[in-house]
C-alpha cells in the first residue's frame, strides 16, 4: 500500500521519487535533481562511481542491471538516436508509466579520461543546482557500472542556430528581443548561484514550442565561481569565446558568458556571427581587435546593447543589472516560463499530504532514516 501511495505521489509531483525506489530494486544509483550540490574547485576532476548526496547504493558489475531490453531502470523505454559525441549519446526516451518524452544523455563511463570524468560531474552538479523555467531540467540520474543516464527535458522546437539560419538577415527585433530577455534572465539566475556557463551560443539554446518559451542547455563547461576570484580552465567555443579566454588569460567568470550574450544578440537580429572569417587565424584577429560592422538595419538601441557587452575590456563589460535596465529590453517580459505548468522538483512545493507520502515510501524503500531525508 506504501508502494500504491509512492507511486500516486510521483504520478502527483513529477518528480523522481518511483525511479529512487525502482533503482534500489534494481540494484543502481539514482540521484534526484533536488539533491544537495557540492561545489567543485576549478579543474579538479571528482570520481563518479560516488555520485554526491548520502543516497548512494552499490552498483552491480555485469550484467548491467539498469539496461534491459531498451529500458534504463525499468522506468524509461529508449527509443531513437537524438545525436552523438565522443563519449556520449542523446536519445529520445518515454517513461513508462506517465508517457512523458525526456532527453537521455547515455555516457559511456568507460571512455572517460580524469579530466572528462571530472568535467562530467561537474555538469551534473551545475544543472542539479541551476532550477529555472529557461534553464533544461535534469529530472535524475542514474548512475550504473558502466553507464551514466542523465534525464533531461526534452524540447520540441529545436535549437536557436537553425532558428536563426532560417530567417536571412536574422530575426525582427521584437522577436528577437522576446528571446534575448528569456536568456537573460537565465544567466542572471545562474550567475546569482554563482555558476557560469562558459559555452553560451545559439546552438544551446532550445526551444519549447508548447510552453512558448526558450531553455538553456549544455553546461558541460559550466563550473562554480566566487565573487572576485578568477578562473582559468580555457573553454568554449572560438566565434563565441570572449578574448581573454582565447588568450589563456585567468578572466572574471561573469564577464565571458556577457561577451557571449553579446554574440547571440547580434546573431539574433543579424542572422550571422560578428566575427567569422574564412579560417581560425583571421577570425581570432577579428575577435582580438573587436572588430564587427552592424548592419543598417539595425536600431540604434539594439547597436547600443550589442556594443556595450562586445567590449575588448571585460571591465567595461556592462553587467547584468545594465542588460536588463537597458532601454531595448523594456516592456519584455523576461519570464513567460513562470506562467506555465512546471513539473515539482521541491518539497516546498507539494502539500503536505504529498510530502508524507513521499517520505513514507523512502524510509519503507530504505532510501534513507526520515532525518535525514527532511534534512
Amino acid at each position: 500500500s506504501v508502494l500504491g501511495e509512492g507511486l500516486l505521489g510521483y504520478w502527483k509531483t513529477g518528480g523522481g521519487l518511483l525511479g529512487v525506489l525502482w533503482a534500489r530494486l534494481w540494484g543502481c544509483n539514482t540521484i534526484g535533481a533536488g539533491s544537495p550540490a557540492t561545489p567543485k574547485a576549478e579543474g579538479v576532476p571528482g570520481p563518479l562511481s560516488t555520485p554526491p548526496g548520502p543516497y548512494s547504493a552499490p552498483c552491480p558489475s555485469p550484467p548491467d542491471a539498469a539496461m534491459a531490453e531498451g529500458k534504463i531502470a525499468g522506468l524509461y523505454d529508449l527509443e531513437r538516436t537524438l545525436g552523438k559525441g565522443h563519449f556520449a549519446v542523446v536519445k529520445l526516451a518515454r517513461h513508462v508509466f506517465t508517457g512523458q518524452r525526456v532527453a537521455v544523455k547515455v555516457i559511456d563511463k568507460s571512455k572517460l579520461a580524469g579530466e572528462a570524468a571530472g568535467q562530467l560531474l561537474q555538469e551534473v552538479r551545475c544543472m542539479k543546482l541551476v532550477q529555472h523555467p529557461n534553464v533544461v531540467r535534469l529530472y535524475e540520474v542514474i548512475d550504473t557500472h558502466s553507464k551514466l543516464y542523465l534525464i533531461l527535458e526534452l524540447g520540441d522546437g529545436g535549437d536557436m542556430f537553425d532558428h536563426i539560419m532560417r530567417h536571412e538577415g536574422g530575426l525582427a527585433e521584437g522577436r528577437a528581443k522576446h528571446y534575448f530577455a528569456q536568456i537573460v534572465h537565465a544567466i542572471s539566475y545562474c550567475h546569482k548561484l554563482h555558476v557560469v556557463h562558459r559555452d553560451l551560443k545559439p546552438e544551446n539554446v532550445v526551444f519549447f514550442q508548447e510552453q512558448g518559451v526558450v531553455k538553456l542547455t549544455d553546461f558541460g563547461f559550466s563550473n562554480r565561481f566566487q565573487p572576485g576570484k578568477m578562473l582559468t580552465t580555457s573553454c568554449g567555443s572560438l566565434a563565441y569565446s570572449a578574448p581573454e579566454i582565447l588568450l589563456g588569460d585567468e578572466y572574471d567568470a561573469p564577464a565571458v558568458d556577457i561577451w557571449s550574450l553579446g554574440v547571440i544578440l547580434y546573431m539574433l537580429v543579424c542572422g550571422q556571427p560578428p566575427f567569422q572569417e574564412a579560417n581560425d587565424s583571421e577570425t581570432l584577429t577579428m575577435i582580438m581587435d573587436c572588430r564587427y560592422t552592424v548592419p543598417p538595419h539595425v536600431s540604434a538601441q539594439c547597436s547600443d546593447l550589442i556594443s556595450r557587452m562586445l567590449q575588448r575590456d571585460p571591465r567595461q563589460r556592462a553587467s547584468l543589472e545594465q542588460i536588463e535596465g537597458h532601454a531595448w529590453l523594456q516592456g519584455v517580459d523576461p519570464s513567460p516560463a513562470s506562467r506555465s505548468l512546471l513539473p515539482l522538483t521541491s518539497h516546498k512545493r507539494v502539500s503536505r499530504e504529498e510530502h508524507e507520502i513521499i517520505i513514507q515510501a523512502m524510509t519503507c524503500g530504505h532510501i534513507a532514516d526520515r532525518d535525514t531525508i527532511q534534512e
